[in-house]
């Protein structure tokens, strides 16, 4: 599903009703999860952190933003923190299977809502924003909720939605899309906090102050500032872009961390940062013992660290998820100071479905589900169970002639088709589920009422709708058991000869999903009245099956052959 997240920032943190009432609207909105609520009694402000599906994001942070100008005055409103408006900021952004673009448009469609429906003056920031001056929030902000009614009239400061006077009650509001930022920390076994200051220095874009190095010193920070002819110290850049750092002595642990901010984690990655502060710490005499996330972070940062260091000790990245992860936790030391619990801290899996699915079932309590009296789980979930079987094979096999010796010449090879089965099995493990949801919604369809003609036409569309993706649903299935057929002729043929059965058995249960999906097209496309796309799905699957024939015979006299029977 495409999933974004919104952190909206509200200008009351003290009264907890009024922040609940601006919660309840929000997660009111079907689809949405909150993850956080975080009230600061001295700044006044609360930051909620919520996600969902597009549509549903912007639901909630319009109501969000609704709510929050119905019970905040900002004529009243004091706090440490700088504010503008009711909603103070309203950052969207994109965490999985949704672009940059979708996102930016999402802040367009809520800023234009919010301002014309509510009156209420409206800035596009970060990648949203549509001059150049607006790019970062201080600017923005400055003058702040005081200075704001003045700033409006200032024809270079209209905003780009809602009217160009102040909305006394609610304020002025910022809205647009920005990259994921992760909060991170990185522990020392020091306590000394100038150490971890003097590595954050070293870290950050910002950089440090140039140094000349006290020789009788490996802290950079002892050293003497060279200047410029106006005084001004001599600025040096740090190693990483989009990093913000500090460094800081956490009593709780009795040891000093180096706290990152990450602004875009995919152009400086936790794993470069983390490799970097230990060959830095290591420089002045101490160790990096670990890490922790403060707040969540997404799946694909996790997997990008997790492939790195499997990269690093040289062994195939073609495992299950679950595997990459553990080695992300294991190489970061994310267990360090607090247990890492990935379905807690990766957004992806704390908001994932809470349901159970037939994949989350044990062999025997699938099989009991699969032998009662349903009608569903049925022959299409059973073949996109058979592929995925195959592919876990084809997996396995790869994996053991990857890590062969004598192979060397095959690993990245079969790094390869180790990754692309694992990314089949997901698929195909997804599709048990779905062609058991595809078939259900048939029947749901088929029970709609039909008493007059709009009922009728709606029920028409909606069966064919149902039936052309209780179509589509084993067609895929069918496309990718095919595939793994294909997997497993390079791996009869190059793979581990040990594992060559393995290899064979893999076609074969292939063979039994393309089959057996081909007859889950053929039934279901009765509900199609249309001959035209019937006659072209039908002739697709009989060239599918005749060709998962032939290849699966190569495969599997090719297999007799090794085995040498």
């Amino acid at each position: 599903m495409k999933l974004v997240e919104c952190v909206p920032n509200f200008s009351e943190g003290r009264d907890l009703a009024k922040i609940k009432t601006i919660t309840d609207a929000i997660s009111g909105v079907d689809g949405i999860t909150i993850l956080d609520v975080d009230p600061g009694a001295d700044t006044n402000r609360t930051v909620v952190t919520f996600v969902g599906e597009p549509e549903a994001v912007s639901e909630a942070a319009f109501l969000g933003i609704k709510t929050a100008a119905d019970v905040i005055d900002m004529s009243k409103h004091k706090g440490a923190h700088a504010r503008m408006g009711a909603t103070d900021v309203c950052p969207i952004i994109p965490i999985a299977n949704v672009s940059d673009n979708e996102c930016i448009e999402l802040s367009k469609s809520v800023g234009k809502r919010v301002g014309e429906e509510l009156g209420i003056p409206v800035y596009l920031y970060e990648k949203s924003a549509q001059k150049p001056d607006r790019v970062k929030l201080p600017a923005i902000r400055k003058g702040e909720y005081e200075g704001m009614a003045e700033k409006l009239k200032d024809k270079n400061w209209e905003p780009d939605f809602g009217p160009a006077k102040l909305n006394s009650g609610a304020g002025a509001t910022v809205v647009g899309m920005r990259d994921f930022l992760i909060a991170y920390n990185i522990n020392l076994n020091t306590k000394d906090q100038r150490l971890a200051t003097d590595i954050a220095f070293e870290l950050r874009e910002s950089g440090r102050s140039k140094r000349i190095p006290n020789p009788n010193s490996l802290n950079l920070l002892d050293g003497e500032i060279v200047r410029n002819k106006d005084g001004s110290p001599v600025k040096v850049s740090g190693m990483f872009k989009d990093v913000k750092g500090v460094g800081w002595y956490i009593d709780t642990f009795k040891r000093a961390q180096i706290s990152i901010n990450f602004n875009n984690y995919k152009r400086s990655t936790i794993h470069d940062v983390f490799d970097a502060a230990c060959k830095l710490a290591d420089e002045r005499g101490i160790r990096v013992t670990g890490s922790e996330l403060v707040g969540l972070i997404p799946l694909d940062a996790i997997l990008m660290a997790g492939k790195h260091y499997l990269k690093k000790q040289g062994r195939t990245m073609g495992v299950p998820e679950s595997d990459i992860i553990e080695s992300a936790v294991q190489s970061l030391g994310l267990n360090d100071v607090t247990p890492f619990v990935p379905e807690e801290k990766i957004i992806e899996f704390a908001v994932g479905e809470k349901s159970e699915k037939l994949m989350s079932l044990s062999v025997g309590g699938f099989t009991n589900e699969l032998s009662s009296n349903s009608p569903a789980p049925g022959g299409g979930s059973v073949a996109a169970l058979a592929g995925s079987l195959g592919a876990a094979l084809s997996s396995m096999v790869a994996a053991l002639t990857h890590e062969k010796k004598g192979f060397e010449s095959q690993k990245t090879e079969m790094d390869i088709i180790g990754q692309d089965a694992q990314v089949i099995k997901d698929r195909l493990s997804f599709l048990v589920d779905e062609d058991t949801r595809a078939f259900n919604d048939v029947m749901t369809a088929n029970r709609l009422p039909a008493s007059n003609d709009a009922e009728k036409t709606m029920k028409a569309n909606a069966i064919l709708k149902a039936n052309q993706y209780a179509i589509d649903i084993p067609f895929e299935v069918a496309t990718l058991c095919y595939s793994i057929i294909e997997l497993a002729h390079v791996l009869v043929k190059k793979g581990n000869p040990n594992s060559v059965s393995d290899a064979g058995v893999a076609a074969e249960v292939a063979l039994a999903g393309v089959r057996g999906a081909a007859m889950n097209v053929f039934i279901n496309l009765p509900g199609v009245k249309d001959e035209t796309y019937c006659t072209t799905k039908r002739n697709d699957v009989n060239d599918l099956i005749q060709k998962a024939e032939a290849q699966h015979k190569v495969v599997f006299d090719k297999t007799l052959e090794k085995i040498e029977v």
